[in-house]
């Protein structure tokens, strides 16, 4: 099972800076998605940074959502536990 999303903000660079309920916190680069799929919704900045929290993962009000193992998986290398 794989860390809930608590909180996420889109940066001006595509990426999104997430935190997790396990203390986690890392960074998401978009930018090689944005050309794919249901992906090309949210290439524009006006719809990429409205970002959410919804059911424990990430979704735009676009109606484009990422599963919570990729967003878990894909932000590991950033990931830093909090003091």
């Amino acid at each position: 099972m794989y860390p809930s999303v608590k909180n996420v903000v889109a940066n001006e660079d595509y990426t999104l800076s997430i935190d997790f309920d396990n203390g986690e916190s890392g960074t998401l680069d978009m930018k090689p998605f944005l050309d794919f799929g249901v992906f090309r919704k949210i290439k524009s900045y006006n719809a990429f940074k409205r970002v959410r929290v919804a059911f424990d993962t990430v979704e735009w009000d676009s109606g484009v959502d990422l599963d919570p193992e990729f967003v878990y998986s894909k932000s590991q290398g950033n990931k830093n536990s909090q003091s």
